[in-house]
């Protein structure tokens, strides 16, 4: 990691450490803010004491972040648009970064202050939407071009649905729970089962399973949160020290190989297409303001082609060329993304298109192990530290009465399961929401009853944070913007 900064002057490297520090600090705060609610129940109802259960919390999240993939990274990544995506590397894209994440930092630390769970998801989504519309802003471009539009969509509907199912599956556990009467004590708070036996703990095997099922949330936090500082140091590398990061310079021939023909496949596909792209085309043709042309894709492919002419090793290009290499593929992957959108494809085309996407992109999205290591190890130290204030609010304040075995349990199995999914399908969800409304969704099937004041602050959080992070990142990227010029 040190030999990122051999050969770099004063002032490069100094903007380096900065915003690695950045991306760092915000990965420790959200373990310390958002893992909080992974190890809430397991601590509020005596299963686990406090610090071996945010010790054990930190592992879990540090192996999630390790097996979590890259899915999930790249999809937060790619809700920039194309025009800042292939200009990252000048002032103006190192703006981009530092305003999102000072934004992201301010909110999340706020709202761990007030004890709120709130998302760091939601605010890290906030803010890249923020300094998309920003951009459009300052390039006098329209603001519906400012921000993957389709991608925002598509996260914003997992933001949104996640802790609906999470307040329903928790509901119906509870339920099916309450039908098996040899688990009675299941349905006990800590304080019932010492009043009746002496002792706090649950029984054996539900404590067992609260410890597995919240390691569990540990876990798929860490696979699915993890990713998204992964990309975020991404962008960072590929806009500081662009030459050794645009490219995974440790691609196989293979890989580079497959790259080149999915390239050639695209042009076939749109030759054969041609008639119906026309008018597609012509009306998305204010892509060209960013080199991205999808009516030049032909010549696009051949510029590609003759780059890597040279070889089948990455490292044997020039600085510029590798740059260009990167631009032109994720012109391609613009270009295919485009021609999905053509009405009455069949299914076999867009698989077709969908797996050109995947090859375009296997040799630009990646991260080398050392990045992967220091988010896992930043979630994993941050999850050890400050989680008090969440826990309270989470086993305290959501329900009138304390916390059950079964309800605890009924949540972070809800969590778990729900987490993990959505990390395998490539979907940023956010673990503050889906246990938070699990919590909710077993205290109102058990009729508990729920504390509104809490409810409703949860619910404030959860409205004001994407317009607050969009407009704070905005109101950075514009002063920054500002200083430049």
């Amino acid at each position: 990691m040190l030999a990122l900064f051999s050969g770099l002057d004063l002032r490069l490297a100094l903007t380096l450490f900065l915003s690695l520090g950045f991306v760092l600090t915000f990965e420790f705060i959200n373990g310390f803010h958002d893992t909080a609610n992974a190890v809430a129940t397991v601590i509020y109802t005596q299963s686990m004491k406090p610090r071996l259960a945010v010790f054990a919390s930190g592992l879990c999240n540090f192996l999630g972040v390790l097996s979590g993939g890259l899915a999930v990274a790249y999809a937060i990544v790619h809700l920039l648009p194309v025009d800042l995506l292939v200009s990252v590397n000048t002032a103006h894209g190192m703006s981009m970064v530092f305003a999102l994440l000072a934004a992201a930092i301010l909110w999340n630390l706020g709202t761990w202050y007030l004890g709120l769970p709130a998302s760091s998801s939601h605010t890290l989504i906030g803010a890249i939407l923020g300094v998309g519309l920003a951009n459009a802003l300052i390039n006098h471009t329209p603001l519906n071009e400012g921000i993957n539009w389709g991608k925002a969509i598509e996260v914003g509907m997992s933001l949104l649905l996640s802790p609906i199912v999470g307040f329903l599956i928790s509901g119906i556990i509870i339920i099916l729970l309450r039908r098996y009467r040899g688990m009675s004590n299941m349905h006990k708070t800590p304080y019932q089962r010492q009043q009746v036996e002496g002792r706090k703990h649950p029984p054996f095997w539900t404590r067992f399973m609260l410890i597995v099922s919240a390691m569990g949330v540990s876990f798929a936090h860490g696979s699915n949160d993890g990713q998204k500082g992964v990309g975020l140091i991404m962008l960072v590398l590929i806009g500081i020290v662009p030459a050794n990061y645009v490219l995974n310079l440790d691609s196989n021939s293979y890989q580079i190989d497959r790259t080149r023909d999915a390239a050639l496949h695209l042009q076939q596909f749109y030759q054969v297409h041609a008639t119906g792209l026309a008018p597609l085309l012509a009306k998305n043709n204010h892509a060209a303001t960013h080199g991205c042309n999808p009516q030049a894709t032909a010549q696009t492919v051949d510029e590609l082609n003759k780059t890597l002419a040279i070889g089948d090793d990455y490292s044997q290009l020039s600085p510029t060329q590798r740059w260009d290499v990167r631009t032109r593929l994720l012109c391609l992957d613009d270009a295919a993304k485009l021609a999905s959108s053509l009405p009455n494809l069949t299914d076999g085309d867009k698989r077709h298109l969908q797996s050109l996407r995947a090859d375009l992109t296997q040799t630009t999205e990646y991260a080398p192990t050392w990045v992967i290591m220091s988010v896992a190890m930043a979630l994993g130290i941050g999850t050890m530290i400050g989680w008090r204030r969440v826990v309270k609010t989470v086993g305290e304040g959501i329900g009138k009465k304390d916390m059950t075995y079964a309800q605890g349990l009924s949540a972070q199995i809800t969590a778990a399961i729900s987490i993990g999914m959505a990390s395998l399908l490539g979907m940023p969800v956010s673990t503050t929401h889906v246990l938070s409304s699990g919590v909710a969704g077993a205290m109102v099937a058990d009729k508990s009853g729920l504390q509104f004041g809490t409810i409703r602050n949860i619910m404030l959080a959860w409205l004001f944070t994407l317009p607050v992070s969009m407009a704070l990142a905005a109101g950075l990227y514009y002063l920054a913007a500002l200083w430049i010029h």
